[in-house]
C-alpha cells in the first residue's frame, strides 16, 4: 500500500515571479492562471518568498510600500518537500494559514507547487479504486486476509466492512489500515472475529471482551467452583 506524496500531487510547472516583478504583472499572473499566490525565486531558482492575493490587497489598501515582488512578498517562503505525505502538507498549510506551498528539492530549487485543491484530489478517487486497494493491498497483500472473508463496500469514499476475521486484534488493524487509504472519508466497521487473542489493559480475560462483543455477560473473573460444597463421593 503506497500513499501518494506531494510529488504525486503537485503542479510541476510552477508560475513564478522574480524579485523585480511589478505589482500589476503579479496581479495579472494570479488572474490568468487562477491561482492565489506565486512564489518569488532568486537567480538560482530558489524560492525566497511568496506573494499572495492578501499581500497585493494589503499594498493596494495601504497605499504605500514597494511595487515589486521583493517588497510585497512574505519571506522566508514556507516550503514543502516532494516526499512529504499529503497529510503533512495539509497540516503545514493549516498551521501557517496558507493555501499553497512551493516544493523544493534537496538543493532548495523550486520544482513545483502544491495547493489545497491538489490535496483534495485524494478524496476524488473513484470508489472502485479505493475498494480494489483495500481488498488487494490491505487485506490480501498486507494482512493475508482472504477477500472472501471480508465484504468491502465503498460509496462516495465511505467504506463499510462486514464479515469475519480470524482474530479479534485484526478487527482494529483492518479498521486502522482502511482509514489510512487515500480517498477514504469514513469507515463503518461491522467485522466479527472467530477467536480472542488480546487482553485488555485491566487484565481481564479475553473471554470477557468477547462476551461484551456478543452482547451478553461473561464470567465474573473467578472460578465458579470456589466456595461450593463438595459433592459426596
Amino acid at each position: 500500500m503506497r500513499h501518494r506524496s506531494v510529488a504525486d500531487l503537485m503542479t510541476p510547472e510552477a508560475v513564478v515571479a522574480q524579485r523585480g516583478t511589478a505589482f500589476k504583472e503579479i496581479a495579472r499572473l494570479l488572474d490568468e492562471y487562477g491561482i492565489t499566490a506565486v512564489p518569488v525565486i532568486d537567480d538560482d531558482g530558489r524560492p525566497v518568498g511568496v506573494v499572495s492575493e492578501a499581500d497585493l490587497l494589503r499594498r493596494h489598501t495601504g497605499g504605500t510600500g514597494s511595487d515589486t515582488a521583493e517588497g510585497l512578498m512574505t519571506s522566508p517562503a514556507v516550503v514543502a518537500r516532494p516526499g512529504w505525505s499529503a497529510v503533512r502538507a495539509a497540516r503545514v498549510m493549516e498551521e501557517r494559514h496558507i493555501k499553497r506551498l512551493p516544493v523544493v528539492d534537496d538543493h532548495g530549487h523550486l520544482i513545483g507547487v502544491v495547493s489545497r485543491s491538489d490535496l483534495l484530489q485524494l478524496f476524488l478517487r473513484r470508489d472502485r479504486s479505493i475498494q480494489e486497494e483495500i481488498v488487494e493491498d490491505v487485506l490480501a497483500g498486507t494482512l493475508g486476509v482472504s477477500p472472501a472473508a471480508v465484504n468491502v463496500q465503498v460509496d462516495d469514499g465511505r467504506v463499510t466492512l462486514s464479515g469475519t476475521v480470524e482474530r479479534r486484534s485484526l478487527v482494529r488493524i483492518v479498521d486502522r489500515m482502511c482509514r489510512s487509504v487515500d480517498g477514504v472519508v469514513e469507515v463503518v466497521n461491522r467485522l466479527d472475529f472467530d477467536r480472542e487473542d488480546t487482553e485488555d489493559r485491566h487484565g481481564r480475560d479475553d473471554r470477557d471482551d468477547r462476551a461484551d462483543h456478543d452482547g451478553h455477560d461473561g464470567h465474573d473473573g473467578h472460578d465458579d467452583r470456589a466456595g461450593r460444597p463438595e459433592e459426596p463421593a
